[in-house]
């Protein structure tokens, strides 16, 4: 979210007061992300400690915080970020029309502003070989959703599709954001095409499924100095086949991690693994698919803010260019084909 929510100074002081025990000094806005349902402060307490505060507009999942906690507090994975529990030990509240999930603030910057070390590479390939080895208790197990290789993202593109070729008045985002389509509508189709190609064979095929964040991009890894790092943001936490997650490695998301060496030195951390190229090549386009569709759905979004909306249109529109995502996509489909 790019505009803070409609809360005051006061009423989050409050709340961390009466659901934390903790006495904030300041609350300040961190416009982060590109998730216009979540909102991030930097908070200051009286005491001196500092606090990352996170609200989501919709429902949390309880896996959503009680697996972060699993995996760092039984698992040992300390790159897990994990919820500060709140005085009841609740891992998040409800307050005010938000989910609140308060957590340790991390000192440093995500992948996107800061290139990781060659340790932190390692040390990321390990953090996640950790987590999808990770052996969840039944009750933890039952709250993550499954893998479907659901229709959802791909007929929702189609839909807007359909109400495209009678033309939509619209604002100057929503008129840039046509053109855009326009220039890129027969390259659309194909990513659309091949995502549900490959989905119907995986469909029939039965790849492992493992604990997977499934959003493991360069800016929900926070990197620190002395080689630290800290892996963020597990609201769409899924059990899936592990490509699901090392798609991103090599993928080239917001520009950044494909080059060759920091694969090798994330797989060095990650240790022997069997990559099944078709996986990675659904999950390429998968990704591809689903933001178009939420970028849709952004862009004729009367709530949305004129800053959110114009952020989703740069976003989408950069995945296009030359060696971009699209083209990384395109070359795991050549691989396999």
């Amino acid at each position: 979210m790019l505009t803070p929510p409609d809360l005051s100074q006061d009423a989050i002081a409050q709340c961390l007061a009466n659901e934390y025990g903790l006495h904030a000094i300041h609350a300040e806005f961190l416009p982060l992300g590109a998730d216009v349902n979540s909102a991030v402060f930097r908070v200051d307490a009286n005491d001196g400690a500092a606090y990352i505060l996170k609200l989501r507009r919709d429902d949390c999942r309880p896996a959503v915080v009680s697996i972060p906690a699993f995996l760092h507090h039984e698992k040992g994975i300390e790159a897990v970020m994990a919820p500060l529990p709140a005085t009841d030990r609740q891992l998040s509240v409800r307050s005010l029309g938000f989910d609140w999930m308060l957590y340790p603030f991390f000192k440093g910057d995500n992948g996107f502003e800061r290139a990781l070390s060659n340790a932190q590479w390692t040390a990321l390939g390990a953090a996640l070989s950790a987590v999808h080895h990770a052996e969840l208790p039944d009750a933890l197990r039952a709250g993550v959703p499954q893998e479907s290789y659901s229709h959802h993202w791909r007929e929702g593109v189609r839909r807007y599709q359909r109400r495209f070729i009678n033309g939509l008045a619209g604002d100057d985002v929503v008129r840039r954001f046509l053109a855009f389509w326009e220039a890129h509508d027969e390259e659309i189709d194909t990513v659309v095409y091949r995502s549900e190609q490959i989905a119907s064979i995986l469909l029939e095929r039965s790849l492992p499924l493992v604990l997977c964040h499934s959003d493991i991009h360069a800016g929900n890894v926070l990197v620190g100095d002395n080689d630290s790092l800290c892996v963020i943001d597990w609201d769409t936490l899924i059990l899936a086949p592990k490509e699901r997650d090392l798609m991103f490695i090599g993928g080239g998301v917001g520009h950044v991690w494909n080059q060759p060496r920091e694969e090798a030195l994330f797989y060095e951390g990650y240790g022997p693994t069997d990559i099944d190229p078709m996986a990675l090549a659904y999950y390429r386009y998968e990704r591809i698919t689903r933001d178009l569709l939420e970028t849709c759905d952004l862009i004729f979004d009367t709530a949305a803010s004129v800053e959110d909306r114009e952020e989703g249109l740069r976003q989408i529109a950069s995945q296009f260019l030359p060696d971009d995502v699209v083209a990384i996509a395109h070359r795991s489909y050549e691989a396999i084909t």
